[in-house]
């Protein structure tokens, strides 16, 4: 009983840590990121310039989410996510001392390759947790990391205003991921191991962040790190098992998982890519009640995910259902913004979107790692970052061919995305039902 006891109270602090970590992680960086385009055009760059160094990041991003993901896989999250961390310290680093276009170019590779942490310590979180507490987690963890969103850009905001305040929040920034590395080297790595063994073989243990031997299949990539000492492999030995992970998440069935992913992810984007010039176009408000706005709904997101025990258990942990129904409110929603004929109409189409946008990223997430399996979840994962990151690429130039028609164009065409991806989920009803039903038994 003391050793079940133990183990409940090292999973808890460590999924507080976590939470700590995500908090601190974009707290940084929304310090910096929307300083970085005034920084770049005062050391003399074009548009141009900034757009192709911008849009590099977002490439370095898309091919580096997987490999990175299903890296954390094979060696282990406590190397792979301290290595991302202090990468990632060292790319904010150099942009602390970017006196030239160049050395700012130089700066962003480091961050475009390594720079996810999230998505480890949310791998992190799927192997300490069980599947039937797994949404909760992830909506906590979400919404620790969407407060230090908020927070972020007032804090920049308010250094920049000082002579050489860019320098001195990129030294800051490049802090506090120091900061979360000192947290994560901290964290009770070997309790938490022997505590997930010893709970294995006690099946009367009920404690709230204990993973049960059939949700698991085999043990999490955090203890099997630790005994096989991946990480100490050679570089051709982990780039070989890191190519083969990828090809065997490439050849299995979760196309359709990763494709409503895609859709939605898209949609929402095309909602958010005019949102400001659309609102003063089509009703004359200006750019600052647009931020405004955008603040709450981010404000209420934070709020969805603490809301997301409640409303998972209204379900019966049933993860289909709750996105297949989150992503057809999220349509009707965007529907509702774009034939809005007052800002009342966009007020309250907002602020229901930030609950269902928040409760579907979340159970998209959830859904991949219960059809893939935990084994594997790094690379799950990166693959939805990378393509989530493809969204990122396409939607600004559906977004652009749509406003040629009408300031609407964007959602309206968000709308039919989300209408395709509502189509997908149904047409797989079958296999979604029954991942569902099988996570449901083992509990």
């Amino acid at each position: 009983g003391r050793r079940a006891a133990g183990s409940g109270a090292a999973s808890a602090r460590f999924v507080r840590c976590l939470y700590a970590v995500g908090f601190l992680d974009l707290f940084g960086v929304s310090m910096v990121v929307p300083l970085m385009n005034l920084h770049i055009k005062s050391l003399g760059a074009s548009h141009t310039v900034a757009g192709i160094i911008g849009s590099l990041y977002g490439v370095m991003q898309l091919f580096s989410s997987t490999f990175v993901g299903c890296w954390s896989d094979i060696v282990g999250r406590r190397y792979s996510l301290l290595a991302c961390i202090l990468l990632s310290a060292l790319g904010y680093f150099l942009l602390g001392t970017s006196t030239t276009v160049f050395l700012f170019a130089i700066s962003r590779v480091p961050v475009g390759i390594f720079k996810h942490t999230l998505s480890i310590s949310k791998a992190l979180l799927s192997d300490l947790v069980s599947g039937r507490d797994r949404p909760l987690v992830m909506g906590r963890f979400n919404a620790a990391s969407s407060v230090g969103f908020i927070l972020g850009p007032v804090v920049g905001g308010y250094l920049a205003e000082f002579e050489g305040g860019f320098y001195q929040t990129s030294f800051i920034c490049a802090s506090i991921f120091l900061l979360n590395g000192g947290l994560v080297w901290m964290l009770p790595w070997s309790e938490e191991n022997t505590g997930n063994r010893e709970h294995y073989q006690d099946k009367g243990t009920n404690s709230f962040l204990a993973k049960a031997n059939h949700d698991l299949h085999l043990k999490p990539a955090t203890t099997r790190a630790v005994t096989n000492n991946s990480f100490f492999q050679s570089p051709w030995t982990q780039v070989a098992t890191v190519l083969k992970k990828i090809k065997g998440i490439a050849c299995s069935n979760l196309w359709d998982i990763f494709l409503v992913r895609f859709l939605m992810s898209v949609a929402i984007l095309l909602y958010y890519s005019n949102f400001t010039l659309a609102l003063e176009e089509r009703f004359g408000v200006k750019p600052l009640f647009a931020g405004y706005l955008m603040s709450y709904s981010s404000a209420l997101g934070v709020l969805a995910g603490c809301l997301l025990g409640p409303i998972t258990r209204f379900y019966r942990h049933n993860t289909y259902r709750l996105l297949l129904h989150s992503s057809t409110f999220t349509c009707v929603l965007i529907l509702l913004y774009a034939s809005a004929l007052s800002i009342w109409m966009v007020i309250l189409s907002s602020t229901f979107l930030a609950f269902s946008t928040t409760i579907g990223r979340t159970c998209i997430i959830d859904l991949e790692l219960t059809a893939g399996g935990n084994e594997a979840s790094g690379t799950l994962l990166g693959v939805g970052q990378s393509v989530t990151s493809v969204g990122r690429i396409i939607a600004p130039l559906l977004s652009g061919i749509a406003q040629e028609f009408s300031p609407c164009g964007p959602p309206s065409l968000a709308v039919g995305l989300a209408l395709v991806a509502i189509l997908i989920m149904n047409a797989n009803k079958q296999k979604y039902c029954c991942h569902g039903n099988v996570k449901l038994k083992n509990q």
